[in-house]
C-alpha cells in the first residue's frame, strides 16, 4: 500500500511518529529509519497496515514502513 502525507510527533507518553495521510486518516508510524522522523517533512511511503496490533498511544491503524522517500 502506498500513503502519503506529513510526517508529526506527538507528546504521548514517550513520543510517537505519526503520517497526517492525504487520505484523512492518521497512523501511527512504525519501521523507517531515523531519517524519516521528521516532524513537518511530507512523505511517499510504501508499506502494511497493521489495523489489528495493539499500542499504547491510541492512534492508529498502525503503518509498517518498507520504503519511504520526501516529496
Amino acid at each position: 500500500m502506498k500513503l502519503s502525507g506529513i510526517v508529526g510527533f506527538r507528546d504521548l507518553e514517550t513520543g510517537i511518529w505519526v503520517l497526517e495521510a492525504d487520505d484523512g486518516k492518521t497512523y501511527l508510524l512504525a519501521g523507517g529509519d531515523r531519517k524519516l522522523k521528521k516532524s513537518g517533512a511530507r512523505i511517499e511511503a510504501e508499506g502494511e497496515v497493521d489495523a489489528d496490533s495493539a499500542t499504547f498511544a491510541m492512534v492508529g491503524p498502525r503503518f509498517v514502513v518498507k520504503s519511504y522517500r520526501f516529496t
